[in-house]
């Protein structure tokens, strides 16, 4: 089983991510990983803390001559404001947060759970996700992640091919798919900062190229997207995840959610194997597997719960009431969730492709699959 664990703290010395299942014979660009990493310390809005950091991955085994073994990989990002032995804890919990969860969970400080909860983690996942991507890629599956509401503002992804929506997210300095909607959104980030206050929004993931059959319907814990949900509802500060028309198929009729079936015989060839929908309700899976269409996933991020204007809280030392504690944050993060949540999508369906086609290697997943599709299409 393709998984992965993290570990590390926020200032702490680093941040890890052990991948363990990782096929053999995979070309490892860490230029890509580290671009991944540099996309989710930028988007308009962030904090002090992306000036301080440049984080980049260090493949510390699993690899040689630039290709994986097939044994664990550990990945390596470095703190450079690593001062965690330095840093007081904090009495105030804040609303929102692990503070007071955590403290009175594991009967210890404030320090100790924020340093771990800290969104910061996320540097390992995607990390992890990226490299997830370098087997994805010559399987000819690509991940898109990008904001479609922040705040009060909705964003539609204007229309394009792949290539071109990628680069009118990578020129949005708000990560979405309409730039010309960037000062409308950066004027209300702006609007918010000066008030203390902090925005979230909503990001989607498109995920292209998949084949028939990751996922299964036999087994609760082996349905494709639980296990998507699981993935993005674990990421800091995620409130609601969808698939496909999500909650809005709660509000129609059958008829109107359901997507038609159809054959074209010159699509045979195709990773739908033939079978076109003229809708994508479902997001590309049914039953925990996925249908041939593109999977759609969506995300709710909550306001970051550290404010500048701090909310009402209490000293837990005193049991007095106080102003919530406030440790450097950023006013919106929802570009940044946008990558992770991209990344933590990518690495779940390369875990269900391990999962459906096996194989140590890439070849040996190459070659099953090709075989699986040969044999789909005569069925």
């Amino acid at each position: 089983m393709l998984q992965y664990h993290t570990a590390g703290e926020s200032h702490g010395k680093a941040l890890l991510a052990l991948v363990d299942g990782f096929p053999g014979g995979v070309e490892i660009n860490t230029q890509a990983i580290d671009a991944e990493l540099r996309r989710r310390q930028g988007g308009y809005g962030r904090g002090g803390r992306q000036q301080i950091e440049t984080d980049r991955v260090e493949i510390l085994s699993g690899t040689r001559q630039g290709k994986t073994l097939g044994s664990p990989i550990a990945l390596l990002v470095v703190n450079k404001d690593y001062k965690l032995e330095k840093l007081e804890d904090i009495q105030r919990p804040r609303p929102g947060h692990g503070d007071l969860s955590g403290s009175i969970k594991y009967l210890g400080s404030i320090r100790a759970i924020l340093e771990r909860a800290s969104a910061r983690e996320t540097a390992a996942r995607v990390a992890a996700g990226a490299l997830a991507k370098e087997l994805l890629t010559p399987l000819g599956i690509t991940a898109l992640g990008y904001v479609v509401e922040l705040g009060s503002i909705r964003i539609d992804p204007k229309p394009g091919t792949l290539q071109q929506q990628r680069e009118s997210r990578d020129a949005s300095e708000v990560y979405s798919l309409d730039p010309d909607k960037d000062d409308e959104v950066k004027a209300l980030i702006d609007s918010c900062g000066e008030r203390g206050d902090t925005l979230g929004g909503a990001i989607e993931v498109r995920v292209e190229g998949v084949p028939f059959g990751l996922g299964t319907h036999a087994q609760w814990d082996r349905k494709l997207d639980g296990r998507i949900a699981q993935a993005v509802m674990a990421v800091q500060a995620i409130k609601g995840v969808e698939i496909g028309l999500g909650f809005e198929s709660a509000r129609r009729r059958g008829s109107e959610v359901h997507d038609p079936i159809r054959y074209d015989p010159q699509q045979t060839s195709t990773r739908s194997l033939g079978f076109t929908r003229p809708t994508n309700n479902a997001g590309g899976l049914e039953a925990g597997m996925t249908n041939g269409q593109p999977i759609v996933v969506r995300a709710a991020m909550k306001p970051i719960s550290t404010l500048a204007r701090p909310l009402e809280s209490i000293n837990l030392a005193t049991k007095q009431p106080d102003e919530a504690a406030y440790e450097r944050s950023d006013v919106c993060a929802v570009s940044a969730a946008s990558v992770i949540v991209e990344n933590v999508v990518a690495f779940e369906i390369a875990r269900a492709v391990v999962d459906k086609f096996g194989g140590d290697s890439l070849a040996e997943i190459q070659a099953r699959l090709k075989l699986f599709h040969e044999m789909a299409g005569k069925r």
